[in-house]
């Protein structure tokens, strides 16, 4: 169960920087204490990459980034706020966001159209300009090529702990590294990215390519996560790739296989680590459903059982009631045969065809004692299968969400 991929990486080791990379983390005066300003730059010239959210009240700092991904070939910086999403704010705030742009290039001497831009936090408020600027222009004294430790404690909002890792690899007999920081505990139901996420690494990437690599991986990984089916305004992942190591994936390359596992698997480290921290969350649910006709079957299953609010709240309770599992798969609108539907929790089989069902209610909910569960179904309808992640529904998440702007 949660078996990690075996990997020569770094993974799950003190993360770093890749070469050519420094960022920094500070208090700014958005919140009352915690930090809230992050900026990563490279010291070279940067291809990027991004996926942004599908909602269609998009923040101007989504706007904002898009646009500059599609104006320039290279970028130097990211630079992010928490506290305040920037959405709903109208022409002021993609001004606002403009502004945080023109200051970090600015900052660090570049054009604007080479500076991407995120922000997270409450709706409908506009930036506190004057605190941001200042924050900008301090916050290069705090620039590191360590850890990214600061920077991902200032993109947190309702997020328990940071989420960082990084990855050192061998290719063609050189060192290359990726290194990413994400921030996610509620509004999320990601589609084409998720809350936030910034990756870097030091291999030197076609820009068409490293779009290629970003989406497949976050389809596979920050696209699978579910925590309360609520997809964010300000939803996105942005990746630059600077050359420094030396190291040169080409498309179709043995080296763009070995780059694509290593990022697929920190992706999902980070991925998982937003699950973990869900709003009032107890339990981690790696949902699979095996034995469907197709893949996009098996996912639509697998993310409608995530989504549903009567399994995450019976899984809270460590009720193994199988009727809210299949009447999930029944209403997701995949083609299957009831009758040949089987589940199986953390190994233990629950139900066999034909609603057969294996043990007393009272063993089957001691499958659930765990604070990491496995959720199989199996259609046996076919030959396809996907998984998902997501969580457990607490009276802890009605407090959290029933409070968030006071």
């Amino acid at each position: 169960m949660f078996k990690e991929e075996v990997s020569k990486s770094t993974i799950g080791m003190k993360t770093k920087l890749p070469l050519g990379f420094k960022s920094a983390g500070i208090h700014c005066g958005i919140k009352k204490s915690r930090k809230d300003l992050a900026l990563i730059v490279s010291d070279y010239p940067a291809a990027a990459a991004g996926v942004f959210t599908l909602n269609k009240v998009q923040a101007a700092p989504v706007i904002l980034s898009k646009k500059h991904l599609k104006e320039s070939d290279n970028f130097y910086a990211i630079i992010v706020n928490s506290g305040n999403a920037n959405a709903c704010t109208g022409e002021r705030g993609y001004f606002d966001a403009e502004q945080m742009t023109e200051q970090t290039a600015e900052l660090i001497g570049v054009k604007k159209e080479e500076v991407l831009v995120a922000s997270t936090g409450v709706i409908g408020e506009p930036l506190p300009m004057e605190k941001i600027i200042n924050g900008i222009s301090a916050i290069k004294n705090y620039l590191a090529d360590g850890d990214e430790k600061d920077a991902a404690e200032a993109i947190m909002t309702t997020d328990t702990f940071y989420k960082t890792e990084s990855s050192s690899f061998i290719i063609d007999g050189k060192e290359v590294t990726i290194s990413g920081i994400a921030k996610g505990s509620g509004m999320i139901h990601p589609n084409m990215a998720t809350m936030l996420g910034f990756v870097t690494t030091d291999a030197a990437i076609d820009k068409d390519l490293l779009q290629e690599m970003l989406k497949n991986t976050a389809d596979k990984t920050f696209n699978r996560i579910v925590v309360d089916g609520d997809t964010s305004t300000n939803d996105m992942v942005l990746m630059l790739s600077n050359s420094a190591s030396g190291v040169v994936i080409t498309k179709g390359s043995d080296s763009q296989k070995t780059f694509e596992a290593e990022l697929f698997t920190l992706l999902k480290k980070l991925a998982i680590d937003i699950v973990k921290d869900g709003e009032g969350a107890t339990k981690l649910v790696e949902v699979k459903v095996e034995g469907a006709l197709t893949e996009e079957d098996a996912i639509k299953a697998a993310k409608t059982i995530a989504l549903s609010p009567l399994v995450k709240t019976a899984i809270h309770g460590e009720d193994a009631n199988w009727g809210r599992i299949i009447a999930a798969v029944g209403y997701s609108g995949i083609d299957f045969d009831p009758d040949k539907f089987e589940i199986f929790i953390n190994g233990t089989q629950i139900l066999q065809k034909n609603y057969i069902v294996t043990l007393p209610n009272a063993v089957a909910n001691q499958t659930l004692k765990s604070d990491q569960i496995e959720l199989v179904v199996k259609l046996n309808q076919g030959n396809e299968s996907a998984n998902c992640w997501t969580c457990d529904f607490s009276e802890d998440y009605v407090k959290i969400n029933g409070s968030y702007r006071s």
